[in-house]
């Protein structure tokens, strides 16, 4: 296992930034798909938006999203100024990361459809969230300039990889805006794609996204950011389906929350 990490992995400067980072992203990300997953503190939006959340400043959901996406995209453009000289690799991981920030973006202003409003502090918490872990992703990719390359070069599939991510994501983002007609503000369940096996394949597609960035970057941060991005989504998915299971008496008990026949 040691010998597989040693040829996709860059061979990194020996950094406390990084290790430091690494193990801040596991940890905070696993407590987040705790809490998501156990119910005891959701992020306060789409469907959880109304919980516990009487007394807190609320802001209309696109608003809100507008806020957690718009920050980091707008850094992510500036790295191509900041380091004009990153290399293939770094421009490569840094067109895809502004890429699906710009998708998300485009799907807040003219796909999603909205029917609550958003808790201030999870738009902020949400925001911070991708602003440092995007940040920290490129500029760590930056600090691997001049190391040695891993053996098994996987950019390219990565970014493969990534592709089908960002599309299948949108897909069934696109699946669920549909479901909704105009004036209409409450939920179904979702038919179609994955929907039929998983009750959130939006983010299996996520997963599959954040997958690809580590493949293109091949760095250990970048690994570690798919697990966390795992840990949350899988917390998340599990709390979704149980607020299905509770709305709707029909829901089909073999439709799983994240990944197909499993979980």
């Amino acid at each position: 296992m040691a010998q597989i990490f040693r040829e996709i992995l860059f061979q990194e400067p020996n950094s406390i930034f990084i290790k430091v980072m690494v193990m801040m992203n596991l940890i905070f990300s696993a407590i987040l798909g705790y809490s998501e997953g156990s119910g005891k503190q959701n992020l306060e939006y789409s469907k959880f938006w109304n919980l516990k959340s009487q007394e807190k400043a609320k802001i209309p959901s696109k608003i809100g999203m507008i806020i957690a996406y718009t920050p980091t995209l707008i850094t992510c453009l500036s790295f191509f100024w900041i380091f004009p000289n990153g290399g293939i690799r770094f421009f490569m991981l840094n067109f895809a990361i502004t890429i699906h920030l710009f998708k998300r973006l485009l799907e807040v202003l003219f796909v999603h459809k909205y029917s609550g409003s958003m808790a201030m502090n999870s738009a902020i918490t949400i925001s911070s969230s991708y602003f440092i872990a995007f940040s920290s992703l490129i500029y760590i990719q930056h600090l691997t300039k001049g190391s040695i390359e891993p053996i098994i070069d996987l950019k390219y599939f990565g970014f493969i990889v990534f592709l089908v991510g960002i599309i299948g994501n949108f897909y069934h983002h696109f699946i669920l805006s549909k479901m909704r007609k105009k004036g209409e503000s409450g939920y179904k369940i979702p038919i179609g794609g994955l929907f039929n096996l998983v009750i959130c394949p939006h983010y299996l597609f996520e997963i599959v996204t954040f997958f690809g960035f580590s493949l293109i970057s091949q760095t250990l941060f970048s690994f570690s950011s798919t697990i966390g991005t795992l840990f949350y989504l899988m917390g998340r998915s599990y709390a979704t389906r149980k607020w299905y299971l509770s709305k709707f008496e029909d829901f089909p008990r073999n439709v799983k929350a994240l990944i197909p026949f499993v979980f």
